[in-house]
């Protein structure tokens, strides 16, 4: 007899319209607690579901290795001229809260920002690669040499920063929070997660271009 998944397709749903950034089957089943098995025939249904419903304006779609929802092909037809622009240009949560961690806490590891935002980071650091946002700065000294990353001169543009000495200070922020330059907020890494590494440079410090 077939199982229906109507509630695993749901879960699934839900999890993907919560999240800002795709998510792959693993991480799928690790947050929702179901199996592989279960994610991908649940997948499955939510994926038959939303394309035979004419009232379902989203879809499952693949994307960058994982799982988004996002807009019917048709709809977005008519949709693109108002929202594709301004979708291109503003940056997800997910992506100004590791961007915000590689700013304060510089020069940081893939794994070290994984630590702090508490899911994988491969994704965001690939995307802000691709922006230009951060870059490769050294190897950390340590087992396996990893990568370290720093700001670029085009994420101080984009937030209209003269320096990385214009960061306010964590000490400063009381609400935790900055702006990308459409006006969204994103909360930073809590102090007590990144007290243990260097405060943003003085003017007297050189900053990472």
């Amino acid at each position: 007899m077939e199982v229906r998944l109507e509630k695993e397709a749901a879960l699934v749903e839900t999890v993907l319209f919560l999240e800002s950034e795709a998510l792959d089957e693993a991480a799928l089943a690790r947050i929702t607690g179901l199996s592989r098995e279960v994610i991908d025939g649940a997948i499955e249904l939510l994926c038959d579901e939303c394309r035979s419903s004419q009232t379902r304006g989203v879809e499952p779609v693949r994307s960058g290795g994982g799982w988004i929802l996002a807009p019917k092909a048709e709809l977005w037809e008519n949709l693109k001229e108002r929202y594709g622009k301004k979708n291109e240009n503003r940056l997800s949560r997910a992506a100004l809260e590791t961007l915000s961690i590689v700013a304060y806490s510089q020069p940081i590891t893939r794994a070290e920002v994984e630590a702090i935002r508490g899911v994988s980071a491969d994704g965001m650091i690939r995307f802000l690669l691709d922006r230009e946002f951060i870059k490769e700065v050294g190897k950390k000294e340590a087992p396996g040499r990893p990568v370290q990353y720093g700001t670029t001169k085009e994420f101080l543009k984009y937030f209209r920063l003269g320096s990385i000495a214009e960061l306010p200070r964590l000490d400063e922020l009381e609400s935790g929070r900055f702006d990308d330059n459409d006006g969204e907020k994103t909360t930073v890494a809590p102090k007590s997660e990144v007290e243990t590494k260097p405060e943003p440079p003085t003017d007297n410090e050189p900053a990472h271009d």
